[in-house]
């Protein structure tokens, strides 16, 4: 009685694990075949990591990768990430149950510029960017920018910072903020009026500033090429489309503009009038000279005739001077003799 109890015991023990074997695999085939394949959208990227670390490509980093051009040469060690697989659009793809799948949307976002994405409220609640300009004045700044994760350093933005988007923001308005502030427009040679103490009134480098926003919009370009290299987000484009000055400086800017392009106009007039008396001076020289010139040409050539005859033999030239004097003779109405005794 004994015995056979325990064994009824004991079969009821490995009827019970193998139910649960039984029930552990059928729940892992479940977890793998709903849970293990995914797709990835044409917008999108993904990259798989196993238990939290991603799959890479060995031996390879960003400094292998034409991104890495635009970083100096002391920041090349410092933004060294690992290039990791990345997973195309397509599918269906599988993982296993200790993967995980991270998908990024790399389609180009537009983001107002002065949006703090850690503080909403600031710049005005992200509608207008403050910066000094190089006259210690104040200015508001509106504008945007196009924005895209980069394909060729998705580690930087997974796993090399937390908040890349705020680190690309904060990256982008302390270069906009540093060129403001020593914003200096470029000499154009062919200005009416040279820019002499201009500098020391109120309000010009906002006119600088206004007057050269292309210059602007492109040196931001230049400058924030390294962002894919360093955050792992590519910023297509910035455009910045108004600087407007304090309301205190406005009508005084505005008496500054006035100002200004009367002078330029004046000074333009000048100019057209000098230029004017200059040409008509060179052409009047020029019309003195040919004149000259055809005077001097004639004189010249008999010169060189009565030379060609003085060389011709002993006789010649005094023959060509009694002929000339008939012909002379011939035309005179009185003719003067000086008789001497």
């Amino acid at each position: 009685m004994h015995l056979t109890a325990a064994a009824s015991n004991i079969l009821g023990d490995v009827e019970t694990i193998l139910g649960i074997l039984l029930g552990a695999a059928v729940w892992f085939g479940i977890r793998v075949v709903m849970f293990g394949i995914y797709t990835v959208d044409q917008n999108e990227r993904a990259v798989k990591t196993s238990f939290g670390r991603a799959e890479r490509l060995e031996g390879k980093t960003t400094l292998d990768d034409p991104i890495a051009e635009a970083l100096r040469p002391e920041e090349r060690d410092r933004y060294c990430y690992p290039q990791v697989r990345v997973i195309p659009p397509g599918g269906p793809y599988f993982k296993m149950p200790w993967q995980t799948v991270r998908k990024i949307v790399i389609s180009t976002n537009t983001l107002n510029m002065a949006v703090d994405p850690e503080q909403p409220s600031a710049n005005a609640g992200g509608t207008m960017l403050d910066a000094v300009t190089k006259d210690q004045l104040n200015t508001g700044l509106t504008g945007q920018i196009r924005y895209r994760v980069s394909e060729n350093n998705l580690y930087a933005y997974l796993f090399g910072i937390r908040q890349p988007l705020v680190h690309v923001m904060a990256y982008f308005v302390s270069v906009l903020r540093q060129k403001i502030a020593n914003f200096e427009a470029k000499a154009d040679p062919t200005a009416a009026i040279p820019s002499v103490a201009s500098s020391e009134m109120i309000g010009v480098s906002i006119n600088d500033l206004r007057k050269n926003l292309r210059d602007l919009n492109e040196y931001m370009d230049l400058e924030c090429r390294n962002t894919a290299a360093r955050y792992g987000v590519v910023l297509d484009a910035s455009l910045i489309t108004s600087i407007d000055p304090p309301p205190e400086v406005e009508s005084a800017l505005a008496a500054i503009n006035t100002a200004h392009n009367q002078v330029s106009s004046d000074i333009s007039l000048a100019q057209a009038s000098a230029d004017q008396k200059i040409v008509q001076s060179k052409r009047a020289v020029e019309i003195e000279t040919l004149k000259a010139q055809a005077e001097v040409q004639p004189i010249q050539l008999l010169a060189e005739q009565l030379a060609q005859l003085r060389r011709a033999g002993p006789g010649v030239l005094e023959a060509y001077i009694r002929n000339v004097k008939l012909k002379l003779y011939e035309k005179s109405k009185e003719i003067f003799l000086d008789v001497r005794a």
